[in-house]
């Protein structure tokens, strides 16, 4: 796999869909100003597309044998910025713990901050598969707090057992997603410590 930092290759196809990831921020944290029903519907559609593009734009890169330092560098903030508004934005009308917030922001700034280190030493420290599965569960918590009401998914048949609560749906997914992140971060940060003391 070969990666390039031509000039006329940092705007190909899987870096413009990283960049669209960005750009479509402004737009979910406006939709989730509102608590309603239809805004957490659209802005749980518009999230859902995101995260795709997330996994579609590594696929392409890869695929195409056009691996860039840019989108390197802007693939892993996009996926933190959504992740991170979209919690924040729900974070007033009380549909997620604060602490929970503070615990996901604050190991995605510490690591960040160590991989920038370990960065400007010539030292790349890989993402552990902890890293991806807290990126999966964090994905599917913030969807169901995003929805928050009771969906029916069953063809419309009206039954208590048949109608899920999407606020607990998010919630079990959350705590999930709140462990590995807390988990993830103590792997890279032991990681980091044994490569930059060796």
């Amino acid at each position: 796999m070969k990666t390039t930092g031509q000039p006329n290759q940092i705007m190909n196809l899987p870096n413009t869909l990283t960049v669209a990831r960005i750009a479509v921020i402004p737009i979910l944290a406006l939709i989730l100003m509102s608590p309603s029903r239809s805004a957490g519907f659209w802005a749980a559609i518009l999230f859902a597309v995101a995260s795709i593009t997330d996994w579609l734009d590594g696929y392409l890169a890869r695929r195409m044998g056009i691996v860039t330092i840019f989108g390197k560098f802007l693939d892993p903030i996009a996926d933190k910025l959504i992740v991170m508004a979209a919690l924040i934005m729900i974070l007033p009308f009380n549909r997620v713990p604060a602490w929970m917030v503070l615990v996901i922001l604050g190991r995605e700034i510490i690591i960040t901050g160590l991989r920038g280190i370990a960065s400007s030493e010539g030292i790349v420290i890989q993402a552990s598969d902890l890293g991806k599965y807290k990126t999966i569960f964090q994905i599917v918590a913030i969807l169901g707090l995003v929805l928050h009401y009771d969906y029916n998914w069953f063809f419309g048949l009206s039954h208590p057992l048949l109608t899920v609560n999407m606020h607990n749906f998010g919630m079990f997914f959350l705590w999930i997603a709140t462990i590995l992140t807390a988990w993830s971060g103590v792997d890279y940060l032991i990681r980091f410590i044994k490569i930059i003391t060796r």
